[in-house]
């Protein structure tokens, strides 16, 4: 009997209308911004209502571009979580600055706001909430400390496409936000990211920084037919990190259909809930009580220690049964570099690392199937001993 087939924990959701803008984008001739990127770019100020959407070639040089633009010192503080991807942490560092980590909730899995406020210093320029598998971070407490000590807010929102807090999309108020558009996303344009903002001035730093300084935003035109002769100014020495029509060719048909993928993406999470609850030794992520909209990027529960099977042996048994996982994260404050130059240390941070010891993310994405779902149900059950 063949084995059956397998199951990722993730794929893009590529339909055929995107395809077909994909190659018509490659016989216009013109690959890079250009037309398609603008016009991706005013489909998302629409999606968040906001003035800003500037698109990128990743969310990791859209934080980056943005700790550049609010002037990063060497020496400045940024407060964040240590349990999320180390693009974010890296970010700070390559900025110049100290990434300063606070643990987290432990249902969560979100930066604890309680515990933000003891590590400002005079030295603090921003906080940096990460928005953990799309479940929103406490935003009214982060901004009211915000406020209070005259702090500038990041949020990290590359799990986070979709989500609310409070009835308000995620992009459509506060200070600034970061999307990330890569495969395992909601959204996904192959790579990229997004910065979203209602700062102009703000706006205007992220557009000189993504294209080597120049002064113009549109400078696909200076070979095209719009009028103008294509002379331009350096303003500033800066890299490079625009967005490619290639990739809006995606994204203009995936933002079309986000909603449905995360209506999708929470289905599978409610199946979830009510099909794990109860498993022996495997904790489910618990949202958080304010009114809120998930967007599910991950299905991310922790197996305990002291379970029937550890976490990476529940990892290689569902890889035996074709049933592909991803382990999202460990603690960054784990890893060599962080350790040795902030010194930190395992329990530092004991609800991070408890997490970060058993975490795992389940299948969940669009085209995942009942009848794939209750295949992976069925296994960790096997596995765990439920």
């Amino acid at each position: 009997m063949p084995a059956e087939k397998f199951i990722p924990f993730s794929r893009p959701t590529i339909s055929n209308a995107a395809i077909k803008e994909v190659t018509d984008c490659l016989r216009s001739g013109w690959l890079t911004t250009g037309p398609r990127a603008a016009k991706f770019e005013a489909m998302m100020r629409d999606y968040f209502g906001a003035p800003h959407a500037l698109a990128c070639l990743n969310a990791t040089m859209g934080l980056w571009m943005v700790l550049k633009a609010i002037g990063i010192q060497p020496g400045d503080e940024v407060i964040t979580t240590p349990l999320t991807f180390v693009a974010t942490l890296n970010t700070i560092v390559m900025a110049g600055g100290k990434p300063v980590l606070v643990d987290v909730e432990p249902g969560t899995y979100n930066i604890d706001v309680k515990k933000m406020a003891a590590a400002i210093t005079k030295k603090t320029r921003a906080l940096m909430p990460v928005h953990f598998a799309g479940c929103p971070v406490d935003m009214d407490a982060v901004y009211a400390l915000a406020k209070k000590h005259k702090l500038r807010v990041i949020e990290d929102c590359a799990h986070a496409i979709g989500t609310k807090y409070k009835g308000q999309r995620l992009g459509s108020f506060g200070d600034v936000q970061v999307f990330s558009y890569h495969p395992n996303k909601n959204l996904t344009t192959g790579e990229g990211g997004a910065i979203v903002t209602r700062e102009a001035k703000l706006a205007r730093s992220i557009e000189l920084q993504r294209f080597h300084g120049i002064d113009k935003a549109n400078g696909w035109s200076r070979h095209s037919k719009i009028p103008g002769l294509g002379h331009y100014d350096v303003v500033e020495a800066a890299l490079k990190s625009n967005f490619m029509d290639l990739q809006a060719a995606l994204g203009i048909h995936q933002l079309a259909a986000l909603e449905g993928f995360n209506l999708k993406r929470r289905a599978i999470a409610g199946y979830y809930f009510k099909k794990l609850r109860g498993v022996p030794g495997l904790t489910l992520p618990t949202p958080p009580k304010f009114a809120h909209t998930h967007s599910w990027h991950l299905f991310a529960p922790v197996v305990e220690r002291g379970a029937r099977v550890d976490r990476d042996t529940l990892m290689v048994e569902l890889k035996k049964r074709n049933i592909g996982t991803g382990l999202h994260y460990t603690a960054c404050h784990l890893h060599s570099f962080y350790e040795k130059t902030f010194g930190y240390r395992r329990g530092n941070f004991p609800a991070a690392e408890r997490i970060s010891d058993g975490i795992l993310s389940l299948p969940c994405c669009p085209t995942l199937t009942r009848r794939d779902q209750d295949r992976v149900i069925r296994a960790v059950r096997e596995i765990m001993g439920g």
